[in-house]
C-alpha cells in the first residue's frame, strides 16, 4: 500500500512539473494592476461610534461616499456582518465627482456593546470596501439613569440628509430629505475641552 501511495505521489509531482510553461524566450513582461475600492471612492469616515444608545431605539448613520474616479461607479451590493445592522442599497450609479449617502441602521435590540462591519461591493472590484459602526446599547432604565448623571451634553437625533449630485460637465441636482426623530439630552463621553488657554 505504501508503494502505491509513493508511486501516485511521484506521478502527481512529475505531472505538475510538465504542466509548467517556460516563458524564458518571451521578452514581454505583463503586469497586472489590481484596482481597490479606495482607488475609486472616498468615504467620509470608515468607523462611526454611536456612543451610548437606548435599547429598542435604532440609531442611524449616513456614510458619505464620493466617486474620485473619472468613470461612473456601480454599487453591486451592500450588506452587514449581522442581521441586526441594515445598510440601504445604492441603486443609481455614482457619477464622477459625485457624493451619495449610505444609510446604515442598527436595531439596538440587545443591551450590550456592539461593533459591526458594513460592506460595499463595487462593480469590477473584487474586494469589498469595509466600514464599521460601534456603540453601546443600554437598557431603557440604565440609559435614562446615565443621561441623568451626565446632563451637560445634548445630542440631536434628528437626521437631515442633503444629497448633492454633481456629475462632471452637467447641471447640479440637489434633493433634500428630512427625517425627524426624538431629541435627547446625552452627556459627552470624552474629556472636557478647556477653552481657557
Amino acid at each position: 500500500m505504501k508503494k502505491i501511495f509513493l508511486l501516485a505521489a511521484a506521478f502527481a509531482f512529475s505531472y505538475a512539473g510538465f504542466a509548467q510553461t517556460d516563458n524564458t524566450n518571451n521578452n514581454t513582461t505583463t503586469t497586472t494592476s489590481v484596482v481597490k475600492a479606495d482607488d475609486v471612492i472616498k468615504v467620509n469616515t470608515e468607523k462611526y461610534d454611536f456612543g451610548k444608545v437606548k435599547q429598542n431605539e435604532p440609531p442611524v448613520y449616513y456614510f458619505e461616499i464620493k466617486n474620485i474616479s473619472n468613470k461612473p461607479i456601480v454599487v453591486e451590493n451592500t450588506w452587514a456582518s449581522c442581521g441586526c445592522t441594515t445598510p440601504d442599497k445604492i441603486t443609481e450609479p455614482i457619477a464622477p465627482g459625485s457624493t451619495v449617502k449610505l444609510k446604515v441602521q442598527y436595531n439596538a435590540a440587545a443591551a450590550a456593546p456592539f461593533t459591526k462591519d458594513v460592506y460595499i461591493k463595487l462593480a469590477g472590484i473584487d474586494q469589498p470596501k469595509t466600514l464599521q459602526i460601534s456603540g453601546e446599547v443600554l437598557a431603557a432604565d440604565a440609559y435614562d439613569a446615565w443621561v441623568k448623571d451626565h446632563p451637560k451634553t445634548e445630542v440631536k437625533t434628528e437626521v437631515t440628509t442633503e444629497v448633492k449630485t454633481v456629475p462632471a460637465k452637467t447641471k447640479t441636482k440637489t434633493s433634500t430629505t428630512k427625517e425627524k426623530t426624538k431629541t435627547t439630552s446625552v452627556p459627552s463621553i470624552g474629556p472636557a475641552k478647556n477653552n481657557n488657554k
